[in-house]
Parts: structure tokens; C-alpha cells; sequence
């Protein structure tokens, strides 16, 4: 009798199991429910990848009832979903949510929320996991937690409860240490997911496997070999309406402290000896603890700071910063910062690690380049041709995930000559799949208790302790805020910070 074999092409797809959960989301109306959460559940749910036991319990100030809300939700993942809904699966997803209007400090409140998730899990006959996702603005985080805690929400018996915490965690070094004191008065360590949705973009986890799956790349991965590294993430968008936050916040907050820092840990970190949540967090804060944060006297010679003026995006006209809606005419805020580092242990000592970040730039793109050292001897010095260059591997985070390593080639005929050609790889073409939205694995990772994509609270004090002196000094000191125009690649005096014969990476 013939065997039936495995499809080998099967290996490596399975999925997961997932708890029965029931997921409250304070802040339910919001935007970034609106754009992010409530999309990406609906794929997940597109994708089968939802327990079958699932609730969702929307927490938000506005007086809805329940079929408010799923209308509400019902047109927000019509408008925002990356696939077009299905009626049918949408159709149940909605009958699974709940909506509890109440203001985040109100007793009362809680316990109407503790109530639905009684409801839910008696529909389901069982406790569910309960996921707590605080997607409200941060003054609320403490108030929030706290009160769970006092509604005795903080842990339920016979499962497991969590509590999701967006960005930014903290202002500062001390406001960072003051909410993890509050946070973990109320909840353990274990039960706290800290998200950074970088974290989840397929790129940024591919780093890992590029490093830690390929031979090829150990050998030359440290200051043997690498001349300098520059972490990219530009946009080519404003402040989108944001100015409260954003003047308050400003670049070095909003994307160097979380996003930039954590693609640096993961270029950096040493291989773990398992790939879990405390293994892989481990090397994590060992790369950023060896980041010597400078002295506000040597933040003028490693950072600098921009802010957009008006200039042309796209063919448009477009206002500067400070004639934004919202914007004092006289803020200081920085739209742009670039800074130098370097990370002080015995793989990396030496190696400049650039990054910069901006609002208003020439085009949206977030990159790492890693430049590998010039070969030692130029042997091709033919006329016509570029020559031997530094060979570059780059991941790009977005728009175009991929990475792309820059080789030397000969130009064809009969002389010597040589000009940088690219391998690429993309993942649209290569798996022939759209890479899932960041939200949709770190929802996921949150439902099953892996932590390994969120970030502990010794790691985000370690990254406020390398960008305190920076915000201290600008605010105290008097450094320049160099204006650029919009649509250009930042401001010249950037270039201050590269080492001779180093350039920026054209936008």
C-alpha cells in the first residue's frame, strides 16, 4: 500500500495554539485603535488565527452601547484593513465585541468591566486569559493599572492575566523608573508586555535570522571588518494634526528612545543560547548598557537637532514647523536628531553607529546599513570605472522590506573595471505573500505569553539613560536648532558628525 508523505513545504507554517482570551482595550475609540488594533484583530480572525474563545471588550470615554460600537469598528476595519473583510468573518468578529463607556478613574467603571468579563467567560465556560491593552494616552497608564489592581483585576484564578502598554513608557529616565514602580506594584514582571511595534515589523525580526541562520556573516560582524553602521527612519510627513503631543515629545523621544535604540540592540546582540523572551532580552540590554550615555558637555560634538521650515513635498508646498497649527512660533522642538555612538565592548569598540530621524524629509524609508571595511589594497584603478567600494548590506524596515547587499562586479568588455552591483531580496517577491502588520504578531505574541518582541523594564531604563543627557542639554544649554526645508534630506550641519571620508546615505 502506497504511503501518503508529508508535504514538506507544510514544515514551519504551523500555527501556534492560542489561549482562549478575552482582550480589553482602553481607549477603544481612539486612532490608534482605530488604524492599528481593530484592523489587525480582524485579519488575525481572517487568518484563523484567533482562539476559538475570544472576546473583546472596547473601554472608552464616549457613551456608545454595544452595536454603536461594532458599527463604529465594523467601518474602521473596512476603511483600514490591509485585506478587503469578509462579510462573514467580520459578521462574527463583531458579535464577539462588548463596549463598557467609563472614565479610566472612575470605580465604577472597572466594575462594569469586571462584569463583561464574567459575561465572557461564562459564554465561553471557562476563565479566559484576560489582556488588559492600554491604548490611551500615558498620563493614563499608572491611573489605569492601579485601578485594575484595585478591582482585584490583577489576576484571576485558573488563567492568565496580562496587561499590553503602549509607547512612550516614560518622558524620562526618572518618569521611566516611576511607572515601572507603579506598573509593578500592581503586577509582575511576567505579566507586563511593553510594546514597541517595531519589534514586529518582519524585517526588523529578520535581522536575527540573517545574522544567527547564515555562517557567511559571523565572521565579518564586528569592528574587524565594519567601518560604520547608520540607522535610518525618515519620514516624509508633518506632525498629521499631533501637536500637542509631538511639540511636547519631540524626535529624540519619539523614535530614538524605543525604535532606533532597539534596532541598534539587535544588530549588536550576541547570539542567545535559546530564542526566548529573558534569553533574547538578556543580550538585548547588554548592547545597550555597553552604550556610554555622553555628558551634557559632549552632547554638542555627538548630537544634533533640526527643525523643518517650509519647503516642497511631492510637487506641494508645504508650511514649516513652526507654522503648523497648534506649534508656538517660538518652539524649540526638534523634528530631526542624529546622533553618533558607539558601543563600548569587545565586538563592537570603535565601530560609529549613526542614527537619524525626521519628520519632512526627502522620503519615507527606514534602513539599516551596515558598511563593511574598503578592501586593503586597490589592485582596479581603470579609467571609466568607479572602483572597488565598501561593500554595504542594508535591511530596509519600509517602505520595501528586504535587504539588499552592495557587491563589487566587473563592467562587461575587455578592461578591468569595476562598479557596485546589488543581490536583493525582497519578501513580496521571495514568499509571494504581503508581510502581516506588526500589531498582528504582537497581539498574538501577547494572547500566548511570549514576551521575546516587547521590551523589559531594565532595557527602557537603559535606553532613557543614554538619551537623558541629550534632552537635558538641549534644554538647558544653548545648542542650536538648525532649521532644513522640507523635502530635503535634514540639516547640513548633520555632516559634522561623520568621521572623515563618511556620508550620509542619500534619502
Amino acid at each position: 500500500m502506497a504511503t501518503i508523505e508529508a508535504n514538506p513545504l507544510v514544515e514551519g507554517l504551523e500555527r501556534l495554539p492560542v489561549p482562549p482570551t478575552a482582550l480589553a482595550i482602553f481607549g477603544a475609540t481612539g486612532d490608534l485603535a482605530r488604524r492599528k488594533l481593530l484592523p489587525a484583530l480582524y485579519n488575525l480572525a481572517h487568518q484563523g488565527q484567533l482562539p476559538e474563545r475570544f472576546s473583546l471588550i472596547a473601554v472608552a470615554r464616549r457613551d456608545l452601547s454595544d452595536d454603536d460600537f461594532r458599527e463604529w469598528a465594523g467601518e474602521a476595519i473596512g476603511r483600514f484593513s490591509r485585506t478587503r473583510p469578509d462579510p462573514d468573518v467580520l459578521r462574527e468578529l463583531l458579535a464577539r465585541m462588548r463596549y463598557v463607556s467609563s472614565e479610566f478613574d472612575d470605580p465604577d467603571g472597572y466594575e462594569r468591566l469586571r462584569q463583561a468579563l464574567d459575561e465572557a467567560d461564562e459564554e465561553a465556560g471557562q476563565p479566559l486569559n484576560r489582556i488588559f491593552y492600554l491604548s490611551t494616552a500615558p498620563s493614563f497608564f499608572p491611573v489605569i493599572i492601579e485601578a485594575i489592581g484595585a478591582a482585584g483585576l490583577n489576576e484571576r484564578e485558573g488563567a492568565d492575566v496580562r496587561a499590553v502598554i503602549e509607547k512612550p513608557f516614560g518622558t524620562d529616565l526618572a518618569s521611566a523608573r516611576e511607572l515601572n514602580r507603579r506598573t509593578l506594584s500592581v503586577l509582575s514582571e511576567e505579566q507586563v508586555f511593553r510594546i514597541d511595534h517595531y519589534l514586529g515589523k518582519e524585517t526588523v525580526q529578520n535581522m536575527m535570522a540573517f545574522r544567527f541562520a547564515n555562517a557567511m556573516f559571523e565572521p565579518v560582524w564586528n569592528r574587524n571588518y565594519i567601518d560604520n553602521v547608520q540607522i535610518t527612519a525618515a519620514e516624509d510627513i508633518g506632525i498629521e494634526g499631533r501637536s500637542e503631543y509631538y511639540d511636547n515629545a519631540g524626535a529624540l523621544r519619539d523614535l530614538v528612545q524605543n525604535h532606533m535604540l532597539q534596532l541598534l540592540c539587535l544588530l549588536c546582540m550576541e547570539p542567545p543560547a535559546a530564542f526566548d523572551a529573558d534569553k533574547v532580552r538578556d543580550e538585548k540590554v547588554k548592547v545597550v548598557e555597553s552604550v556610554r550615555p555622553p555628558t551634557e558637555d559632549e552632547v554638542a560634538s555627538m548630537a544634533v537637532r533640526g527643525q523643518y521650515g517650509p519647503g516642497t513635498i511631492a510637487g506641494e508646498p508645504v508650511p514649516g514647523y513652526r507654522e503648523e497649527p497648534g506649534i508656538p512660533p517660538d518652539s524649540k522642538t526638534e523634528t530631526y536628531a542624529a546622533l553618533r555612538l558607539y558601543v563600548s565592548n569587545w565586538r563592537w569598540a570603535g565601530v560609529p553607529f549613526y542614527l537619524r530621524t525626521g519628520k519632512r524629509l526627502a522620503r519615507k524609508l527606514t534602513e539599516i546599513a551596515v558598511t563593511l571595511r574598503p578592501v586593503p589594497h586597490l589592485a582596479f584603478q581603470e579609467g571609466g570605472a568607479v572602483g572597488p567600494q565598501p561593500n554595504v548590506l542594508v535591511f530596509t524596515v519600509q517602505p520595501d522590506e528586504g535587504v539588499t547587499l552592495t557587491l563589487g562586479a566587473k563592467i562587461p568588455g575587455a578592461r578591468m573595471r569595476i562598479r557596485p552591483v546589488n543581490m536583493e531580496f525582497h519578501y513580496g517577491t521571495s514568499f509571494l505573500s504581503q508581510s502581516p502588520e506588526a500589531y498582528e504578531r504582537l497581539i498574538l505574541d501577547a494572547m500566548r505569553g511570549d514576551a521575546t518582541l516587547f521590551t523589559r523594564d531594565d532595557e527602557v531604563e537603559a535606553f532613557w539613560a543614554i538619551c537623558d543627557p541629550i534632552l537635558r542639554a538641549w534644554s538647558e544649554r544653548d545648542i542650536p536648532v538648525y532649521e532644513y526645508p522640507a523635502g530635503t534630506d535634514g540639516p547640513p550641519e548633520a555632516d559634522q558628525l561623520l568621521a572623515p571620508g563618511q556620508r550620509w546615505r542619500r534619502l
